[in-house]
């Protein structure tokens, strides 16, 4: 089970890097735009310090449950399980507040969302 989790934590990691990518590196490019729904370049240029900052908060998430599951593999288990669940619990409550905030960003509050709610329940379960 907490091998299940582990891979799950990584690929919402992953899911929070890739976020990183297009928040904080490419927020005016036009397929970043297209994907948040932006129609014009200055919508982007105006709403990019906010990106570039909440790009941070992805990154900052993902390194967190990464460093989680390192701790769990070189005998740690009670920090590497604590840092995982606060991680993954934090990434499944801010696609929460997205989805409840922004709708039409759904889609992305789901890709989100669910790697991170199974790992959480599976670490859950099987700490």
């Amino acid at each position: 089970m907490l091998v299940a989790a582990a891979i799950l934590t990584v690929v919402s990691a992953a899911v929070h890097f890739y976020f990183f990518f297009l928040e904080s590196l490419r927020w005016t490019a036009a397929e970043t735009m297209g994907v948040y729904g932006i129609t014009s370049e200055q919508d982007a240029e105006t709403t990019q310090p906010l990106a570039y900052t909440q790009g941070f908060y992805n990154l900052f998430l993902g390194v967190g449950a990464v460093l989680g599951v390192l701790l769990i593999g070189v005998g740690n288990p009670a920090a590497g399980l604590t840092l995982m669940s606060f991680s993954t619990a934090c990434m499944v409550l801010a696609s929460v507040v997205l989805l409840a905030g922004r709708w039409p960003l759904g889609r992305i509050a789901l890709i989100r969302g669910i790697p991170a709610l199974l790992a959480l329940l599976l670490t859950l379960i099987g700490a």
